[in-house]
């Protein structure tokens, strides 16, 4: 663990007051059968939410026993709405966990931990539930810096060989139309790949605006999208999707990456320091070239998609459409993929089969990375180039503390750090 993270956990708080809010550990968990799966939520925002009840739904056996966040309000909001919606299959009292060190206790209480803090947290709470050899539904991306993706790297070995189970939030590996689509690119339906495409281009999202007497460091947290070392930049927290099913198609990561980006509508200080825009070139294996193209700007045209040029035919998921000697279209039905990647961990849980995604969403989030640094910088940037960046993380952590906006990027001045 680096220093920066080893520091992070001596200056993190705990927020109490709240009747559901404890601190401790001492109170004992016991399964009401061998079946019983105990599920611990770290990450009580909106997709936190939407991944526990996804669990829950995709199999009675799940039992939520833990919630932990950073902040009350969020934690203790969530428990009432499961304990309203999901009755007897949700016990937390005694286990709603405050603080930037919350996930410790959660991990701590729970047989599968779902992850789904903003993403500057979660390669140093995948580490920390590998350790102890918790089996993880993790969100993605899974690190915004190469320091992240080393520390997810080596839980991705760790967890191997204890023979943990983890499942990334890249829903699309597990949705019908995709798999589907990925079986007869990679069986050769339109021979080898040489170039293709992939876009997030869509009108701007949510933020907060910082309110009288928020601190700094809950402001940034609370409005997280905005900040490289809590996100990524949207490129990492959302395009990344569209990456990993390039990456998946290829079979393969890029080599190097040039881009250009900018911050041109969405100016104002409420959206902290990213860019809305970045436009990347990715060199991947056999100079096969791939455009990526993400957007977050109202009034534009949206378009979420991606697409592949092979030697004997074309792949484009507008569709699910295979064009060439072996024209398909998908016409199955489709699943809720948001679901089934939850009944797929879990049912490996159950028969003891391997399923260990981490490898794959660290190297698809490594390579938003690289995509953002090339657009930060101006500059080619190389798969080992962005593997060495280090942590973005503030030094220390503390609620009080004075966090200034990191300036925004000037590409052929930003340098690589």
């Amino acid at each position: 663990m680096s220093e920066t993270r080893r520091e992070f956990l001596k200056t993190s708080a705990v927020v109490g007051g709240a009747a559901l809010v404890s601190t401790s550990m001492s109170v004992a968990l016991h399964a009401a059968g061998s079946d019983v799966i105990r599920i611990g939520l770290v990450g009580a925002g909106g997709r936190g939410n939407g991944a526990a009840g996804d669990c829950l739904d995709a199999d009675p056996s799940v039992k939520l026993v833990a919630i932990g966040d950073a902040f009350q309000d969020r934690a203790n909001t969530a428990a009432r709405r499961f304990k309203e919606e999901y009755k007897d299959r949700v016990d937390v009292e005694g286990r709603v966990f405050i603080g930037l060190d919350a996930y410790k206790d959660v991990i701590a209480n729970c047989d599968l931990v779902l992850l789904a803090t903003p993403p500057g947290f979660r390669a140093m709470m995948i580490a920390a539930a590998v350790e102890a050899g918790k089996n993880i539904f993790t969100e993605k991306p899974v690190a915004v810096d190469g320091a992240g993706i080393k520390l997810c790297l080596e839980a991705y070995d760790k967890a191997m060989a204890k023979g943990l189970r983890i499942v990334a939030g890249t829903q699309r590996r597990h949705e019908t139309n995709y798999t589907e689509s990925m079986k007869r690119i990679h069986a050769g339906d339109i021979g080898e790949v040489v170039a293709g495409r992939c876009y997030w281009n869509m009108a701007t999202l949510w933020h907060k605006k910082k309110e009288q007497g928020m601190g700094d460091l809950e402001w940034q947290i609370r409005n997280w999208l905005y900040f490289a070392w809590l996100s990524g930049d949207h490129i990492c927290e959302q395009h990344v999707h569209n990456l990993d099913v390039i990456n998946w198609a290829l079979q393969a990561h890029p080599v190097s990456a040039m881009g250009m980006g900018g911050r041109q509508v969405r100016v104002e200080p409420e959206f902290g320091h990213i860019f809305d825009h970045h436009a990347v070139d990715y060199t991947y294996p056999n100079d096969v070239h791939i455009m990526s193209m993400c957007r977050q700007t109202a009034g534009c045209a949206n378009d979420v998609s991606e697409a592949v040029v092979g030697t004997r035919g074309s792949w484009n998921s507008k569709g699910h459409v295979i064009t060439g000697e072996k024209a398909w279209k998908f016409a199955g039905r489709n699943n809720a993929p948001y679901k089934q990647e939850h009944k797929d961990l879990i049912a490996a849980i159950k028969e003891n089969k391997q399923i260990n995604e981490l490898k794959n969403v660290a190297e698809s989030t490594l390579t938003a990375i690289m995509g953002r640094l090339a657009t930060y910088t101006g500059n080619t940037v190389t798969w080992e180039q962005a593997l060495a960046t280090t942590s973005l993380m503030p030094a220390k952590l503390a609620w009080d503390m004075e966090l200034a906006v990191t300036p925004v990027a000037i590409p052929g001045k930003t340098k690589l750090s």
